[in-house]
This record gives structure tokens, C-alpha cells and sequence, in this order.
């Protein structure tokens, strides 16, 4: 069972930047997402990243953030910029057998715990 670990979340005023780490516990070769969700709603997919490292952005989120991984460490990232009051939740990675254009939760099997990202005005 691959296990998740997401980090580097937090406060910041709006207009900051964060950024989030997953550690994954074995090397993978799959989809790597990042989700969000805010309270009530589903969550929803921000950024992927595939084996071949074609990235794919949420409208919200294209221009700000970035998502990225290290083969070597097994650590994907996202690097959000200019961060909006929007883009606060709770952040979850998470691994799918592909990466492919409007995914949903249902299409990843493994996720991580989340980590909380708060923005302020």
C-alpha cells in the first residue's frame, strides 16, 4: 500500500505564495494529483502531473501554480503563487493510473491526509 504524506501548509495573506510537498513512499510512475476541498463541497482537481511530466491545470489555477515532481526524492510539489481567498481548503494528493483532462476523485485510489491551506484578505 503506497502511502501519502502532504506538508507545507498554513496561513498567508492574499497575493503570497505556498508551497506543498507529498512524499511518496515508493517511486511511482503513475498519475500524481492535487486536489481541493472546501467545506461542502467535492474535491476537486487543481493540478496533475503524468509519467512523461505533462502537466495539467484547473482554469483557477493556471498562471499561478505549478506542479512538479522529483523522481529521485519520490516528492511531487505545487508551488502556488499569487494565491486568492478561492484557494483556500484542504489540500490532498493523490495517485491515479492516468492523468487525463477533467478527473475526478473517483478516478485516483490513493490519497493523502491533507494539509490545510488558508488564505486572508
Amino acid at each position: 500500500q503506497v502511502q501519502l504524506v502532504e506538508s507545507g501548509g498554513g496561513s498567508v495573506q492574499a497575493g503570497g505564495s505556498l508551497s506543498l510537498s507529498c512524499a511518496i513512499s515508493t517511486y511511482s510512475t503513475r498519475c500524481m494529483a492535487w486536489f481541493r476541498q472546501t467545506p461542502g463541497n467535492e474535491r476537486e482537481a487543481v493540478a496533475s502531473i503524468d509519467s512523461t511530466g505533462r502537466e495539467r491545470y484547473a482554469d483557477s489555477a493556471k498562471g499561478r501554480f505549478t506542479i512538479a515532481k522529483d523522481n529521485a526524492k519520490n516528492i511531487v510539489y505545487l508551488h502556488m503563487n499569487s494565491l486568492k481567498v478561492e484557494d483556500s481548503g484542504v489540500y490532498y494528493c493523490a495517485r491515479g493510473p492516468l492523468c487525463f483532462a477533467h478527473m475526478t476523485p473517483s478516478n485516483f485510489h490513493d490519497w493523502g491526509q491533507g494539509t490545510q491551506v488558508t488564505v486572508s484578505s
